[in-house]
């Protein structure tokens, strides 16, 4: 019996062991070579099918991965953006933009004409309060700046006369909004004529006044809104046509010191600002003209960039681009003293030397000194992508937030008709780091803010209601995302 029992063991021993080396009849006889790859999960390269590593790992510099923390909707049943925030004094956010609505998360506003709207939300994207501005008809608001009293300045434009807005000249005026850091109005001003004048950004100077620059409707102002004239340079003397940077220096209380406007016989649109060390300032925008100011044009619009002293005085400008459209939304200061200006670009020539898709997000570094290109990189994929906001990181990086409809090249992902697209250079431009935030319908990115706990917080807009966007309000909502 021992012996049957033994032998039945040994027959099954056998069976299975020629079982297991039959396996490998169909290939030569070697066991399977690893996979070479990063197998990392915290690196932004990471193979999961790798299985043994090759050292290719990379690391985002900064530690930002792009990873969702949190995301935020506000709005009623009309139509919200949000175009621009600030971190507040107790740690939380400003968030400006404007609003259509009546209801939902809107609270004060009784009439559907477009009003500034300020949201007060803490680190976790929670609304503490909010509070509208503007009059009986359509005020946008444009961007919102901390001040040095702890309150803080908004910019934007107004065709009101009532309400908050106390005067209005013409169709639509500067309108320029102090506050404190209650959103209690301390004081505003209108700026404009009878035209189309729009402010899309005001800082506060290193004097203690304000400094603002948009567009002026020279051809309505009849040359009005040039305080001051040259009788040495003929271009001052000049009524160009359609429309012109303006930029317009106040004191601390909103008064005016002194308007400028630069450009020439087409339309020229002041779009951001920053104060240089020297007291100057250094405007960018979009410019289509070719004659008076702009004297180094390429094509149908052009980033422009333009040196001003502080009393006002053209020094130096240079225009970037090919023989198409670009169109410029945000500089900010680099590290070396220098300047990065971000927008889109739809040409393949002259100063775009790597073109990627219908439009791609375009980043012009230049000198401080004269305007000289540094250098320039496009940006996104083969479909139509934009930037509108940059800032500087503090560790000497950049975060951009645009938009993106690709899902190739630069861009790894797409979930609708357009997705807030929001990515990371260093200082030579490289990405590092890049992320798509939406749903199947439009979703934008304007501009962003680090932390203090080094993460970036976003604000844009949406009309989804699906894949990363949970909640939609109704029509378009302001859009509010925390990425680490």
């Amino acid at each position: 019996m021992y012996l049957i029992k033994r032998l039945f063991y040994l027959n099954i021993l056998f069976t299975v062991a020629f079982t297991l080396f039959s396996c490998g009849d169909d290939d030569d006889g070697t066991a399977p070579g690893p996979i070479l790859g990063c197998t990392d999960s915290e690196a932004i390269n990471y193979n999961p099918n790798a299985t043994e590593s090759d050292g290719s790992c990379e690391y985002p510099v900064s530690g930002f991965t792009g990873e969702i923390v949190w995301i935020k909707t506000f709005g009623g049943s009309g139509d919200e953006d949000a175009v621009s925030i600030v971190k507040s004094n107790d740690g939380g956010f400003m968030v400006l933009g404007f609003t259509k609505s009546t209801d939902g998360d809107v609270t004060g506003k009784t009439t559907t004409d477009l009003d500034y709207w300020l949201l007060k939300i803490d680190t976790n994207g929670e609304k503490i309060w909010d509070r509208t501005y503007g009059g009986s008809n359509d005020d946008r608001a444009t961007n919102i700046s901390k001040t040095s009293d702890g309150g803080y300045i908004l910019s934007g434009y107004t065709a009101s006369t009532d309400g908050d807005v106390t005067e209005n000249a013409g169709f639509h005026d500067y309108w320029i909004v102090k506050i404190n850091g209650g959103g209690d109005i301390q004081w505003e001003k209108s700026f404009g004529f009878i035209g189309q004048d729009q402010a899309f950004k005001v800082i506060e100077t290193a004097e203690g006044g304000y400094f603002a620059i948009g567009f002026l409707d020279v051809g309505a102002s009849n040359g009005e809104g040039n305080d001051f004239i040259d009788p040495n340079n003929s271009n001052r003397n000049v009524v160009h046509s359609l429309g012109d940077y303006w930029a317009i220096k106040m004191d601390a209380n909103g008064n005016k010191i002194w308007r400028r406007y630069f450009g020439g016989s087409h339309v020229d649109q002041g779009k951001d600002v920053i104060q240089t060390p020297d007291g100057g300032f250094m405007l960018i925008g979009i410019s289509e003209s070719s004659d008076f100011d702009i004297t180094n044009a390429h094509g149908a619009n052009d980033f422009w960039a333009i040196k001003i002293s502080a009393d006002g005085d053209k020094l130096w400008e240079n225009s970037f681009g090919g023989s198409e459209s670009e169109f410029a939304y945000s500089v900010t200061n680099t590290s070396d003293g220098n300047f990065i200006v971000i927008g889109d670009a739809r040409s393949a020539d002259s100063d775009i030397s790597n073109p990627l898709g219908n439009a791609d997000v375009w980043a012009v570094k230049f000198s401080s000194s004269n305007g000289s290109i540094i250098w320039e990189k496009s940006y996104g994929g083969t479909n139509f992508d934009s930037a509108r906001g940059i800032v500087q990181l503090g560790n000497g990086n950049f975060a951009i937030s645009g938009n993106s409809r690709s899902s190739d090249i630069d861009t790894t992902d797409n979930y609708g008709a357009n997705d807030a697209w929001i990515f990371i250079i260093d200082a030579d431009g490289n990405i590092e780091v890049e992320k798509n935030i939406g749903g199947s319908d439009i979703d934008f990115a304007n501009c962003g803010t680090e932390t203090s706990d080094n993460h970036i917080v976003f604000v844009g807009n949406t009309d989804s209601n699906d894949v990363d966007i949970m909640i939609n309000k109704g029509g378009k909502d302001i859009l509010i995302f925390k990425l680490k």
